[in-house]
């Protein structure tokens, strides 16, 4: 197919709304710094006396609406399509960000916490929504490196809320200015999407018939398969223990991660006693870590696979122990640590956060993997569950963390997160799948289909899984008996 063409151009822009979603749902570790400690970054602006278990709940909030709205995105993208979804979300979440700096002086820490449910509201639907998107637009030889290259931006907007915000706090707009621009940019994508984003393939205005062509025959549709109305197989996708493993690694996963992303402002300041403007340079540091480390991974995964030295599923499954089971050691190493080592401990948290990024080609892209057909519906189930965690991360710190100078109290946050790593690998280990399954197949409930389950090769729940055995040693019984 062409070396560059409209697919790319959907990749970019799927990357673009991640950065500019990531920016505005992760400054907020930032500005509450910048807001309860003017004296850190620019004293001419209002300063709030929020206390440390206040400051949780302004984080933590905003998965409070995440989780909410993430089915009903996936099942409007699978109906609607991912474009009109898409850019819904995130006007809504630029509108919030525009709100805020008016609204949180009248208002104060609980006006904050309902613009931040709002915006989680309005952003839930995009991660369903995007995986459709992919889905739709993506060769499947190609699927692991445009799905790569679009999760890049988790790690572009992350470096950006972290580095950017303390520099524009510090600056002469002050805390209010990290809500100003990223409302800009966020209003910026939305033009750039309503242009240039199609829902399919065909549909695309600037597409080639070449390109047009190379995508559909690739995933083997036939001309009316964007009309069809394909059901969706519950029964089949919730004893699935491919998809219900995929599940449980990703709450494991998001545990650790939204622990780093939400904390690492706190612990630098209090444990390391860093301020907020070298704060922000090495909040930032293990992001860019992870963006870079993120296309090493991609790079030698979509090799090993495509020379045919690993399968997908093994090469997923290498990528994720990487991406889980050498952070989960590092950041026991990092609770150890107080500010006579300063330099080290940076340098583990950056390592830490670099290694989590073999994540995205691990378990991240396995929810395409499993169903093509039902992405969105795959990812609206998988990421509202595993987004419960960063609702519950927060306020578990506020709990164990009483006094955000107590290495002791960051040690045992650590140590947690640690082991929660450790035992979502395992279990992706012994039951994740990148294959296909069975209930994917747009045939799959229908009469001769659910009539006739011994057509359907791969083992992929429970009752296949475990019944297996005992139907051979019975169908053996039966022949010796008649011979």
């Amino acid at each position: 197919g062409p070396l560059f063409g409209i697919r790319h151009v959907q990749t970019l822009l799927l990357f673009l709304s991640i950065t500019v979603a990531y920016m505005s749902r992760l400054n907020v570790s930032v500005a509450v710094v910048a807001m309860t400690n003017a004296e850190s970054t620019n004293p001419n602006f209002q300063e709030f006396d929020w206390t440390e278990q206040q400051k949780s709940y302004i984080i933590s909030c905003f998965y409070w609406g995440y989780v909410i709205t993430q089915f009903p995105g996936g099942y409007l993208s699978r109906r609607f399509g991912a474009k009109i979804v898409m850019g819904i979300s995130l006007f809504g979440s630029a509108q919030c960000s525009l709100l805020t700096p008016f609204l949180v002086p009248w208002g104060g820490w609980k006006i904050f916490c309902v613009i931040r449910i709002v915006q989680g509201l309005c952003q839930a639907a995009l991660f369903p929504a995007l995986h459709q998107h992919i889905a739709k637009w993506s060769p499947a030889h190609e699927r692991n490196l445009l799905g790569s290259l679009a999760y890049a931006g988790v790690d572009c907007g992350t470096v950006l809320a972290m580095l950017v915000s303390g520099l524009i706090a510090s600056g002469p707009l002050g805390w209010p200015g990290i809500s100003y621009i990223s409302a800009g940019i966020s209003f910026a994508w939305c033009l750039l999407w309503l242009v240039l984003a199609s829902n399919d393939p065909p549909s695309s205005r600037f597409i080639t018939k070449a390109e047009c062509e190379y995508i559909e025959n690739s995933l083997r549709r036939d001309g009316d398969f964007h009309k069809k109305k394909i059901p969706i197989p519950w029964l089949g996708m919730f004893t699935s223990v491919p998809f219900l493993s995929l599940l449980l690694v990703r709450c494991c996963e998001a545990w650790g991660v939204s622990t780093i992303q939400s904390q690492i402002p706190s612990y630098m300041n209090g444990v390391l006693n860093m301020n907020i403007k070298s704060n922000a340079f090495f909040s930032a540091l293990p992001y860019i870590a992870r963006w870079i480390l993120g296309y090493i991974y991609m790079y030698f995964g979509n090799m090993s696979v495509r020379k045919g030295w690993l399968s997908l599923t093994v090469m997923r499954k290498i990528a994720n122990t990487m991406a889980l089971w050498l952070p989960a050691l590092l950041m026991v190493g990092v609770g150890f640590l107080d500010d006579s080592n300063k330099a080290l401990a940076i340098s583990l948290m950056t390592m830490t956060v670099g290694f989590n990024a073999g994540a995205t080609v691990g378990c991240v892209l396995s929810t395409i993997d499993l169903s093509p057909n039902h992405a969105g519906v795959v990812m609206g189930i998988t990421n509202p569950v595993a987004n419960i965690i960063p609702l519950i991360t927060p306020l578990v710190v506020g709990i164990v963390v009483t006094d955000v100078h107590n290495r002791a109290e960051w040690q045992t946050v650590f140590i947690i997160s640690a082991t929660i790593f450790f035992v979502g690998n395992l279990i992706f280990l012994i039951f994740g799948s990148a294959e296909v399954q069975p209930w994917d197949a747009p045939d799959y409930l229908q009469k001769d289909n659910v009539e006739e389950p011994e057509k359907v090769a791969t083992k992929s729940t429970f009752k296949e899984i475990f019944a297996a055995d005992g139907s051979k040693d019975e169908n053996e019984l039966g022949r010796g008996g008649k011979n």
